[in-house]
């Protein structure tokens, strides 16, 4: 019934918890997981050739394609709800999947349904959530179930093959091989009227940032040249700012706002 694909490039380390703590716990619902590995070279091969959980296929792939891969897994699926998982999700509570679909089924207008981070202080994502960035995010209750909803990923996120046929699939972008092909589907989805949303009480342990592995190349490039862009338009918004009468027609009808973008 859920196609899970994992995608991994040189994590072993994280992988096999995530194999071990997550996917080991997912409910006899989960008939269907793909494990892309992405060209890795430190051991991530030969510890995927021993797994012998009999749901599980494995690609061996001899390039990183990064999130390109997950196009390209999910074809190779046919069950009728996909998951995408991130190899750096390293623990979860028993049959998480079938909390995810319970929900999901009870939520017609939501496209994506992802679950929840722990409150976890080594995970970027969760200080982002929890810490940096709280008031992007409220808790709502929707048809009997709680949600937060706010800025969503995809690091453990459901969606229907229906869906996902409607819009297209997963966008690929060939020039990148780290970049934000989530979010990319949550835009996709939106233009047909669903929305996307963290199910609260369903809570993963996610292991993001340079605490539990190094950043790869192609992701620091991709946040560097973001991050440089968001620091240019600052500047242009800073000006407009300027301008007597702009603040407060920008207060008023929310036109744009600075973001907070780090210093290079």
């Amino acid at each position: 019934m859920i196609a899970v694909v994992v995608l991994t490039h040189n994590r072993v380390h994280l992988l096999r918890q995530c194999v071990e703590k997550v996917l080991a716990r997912a409910s006899e619902l989960t008939t269907e997981i793909v494990i892309w590995n992405n060209g890795s070279t430190d051991g991530t091969a030969a510890y995927l050739d021993s797994l012998d959980d009999p749901r599980i296929r494995v690609v061996q792939h001899p390039d990183n394609i990064g999130q390109n891969a997950y196009a390209e897994a999910f074809r190779l699926t046919t069950a009728p709800y996909m998951l995408e998982l991130d190899d750096d999700m390293i623990d979860a509570p028993p049959e998480w999947d079938r909390s995810l679909l319970d929900a999901f089924e009870r939520l017609p207008q939501v496209g994506f349904l992802a679950a929840n981070l722990v409150d976890n202080p080594h995970d970027q994502a969760a200080k982002v959530m929890y810490h940096e960035r709280p008031h992007l995010y409220s808790t709502v209750v929707e048809n009997g179930v709680t949600l937060v909803r706010g800025p969503v990923g995809g690091g453990c996120a459901l969606t229907s093959r229906e869906l996902h046929d409607r819009v297209g699939g997963f966008r690929q972008q060939r020039s990148e091989v780290f970049w934000l092909e989530d979010e990319a589907y949550i835009a996709d989805i939106e233009k047909l009227g669903y929305s996307a949303a963290y199910l609260k009480d369903v809570q993963l342990l996610h292991a993001g940032g340079s605490y539990y592995a190094p950043e790869s190349a192609p992701k620091h490039e991709y946040w560097h040249r973001y991050w440089t862009r968001e620091i240019r338009k600052n500047s242009v918004k800073r000006l407009l700012l300027r301008i007597p009468f702009v603040r407060p027609l920008n207060d008023r009808y929310g036109w744009f706002h600075v973001s907070d973008a780090p210093k290079l």
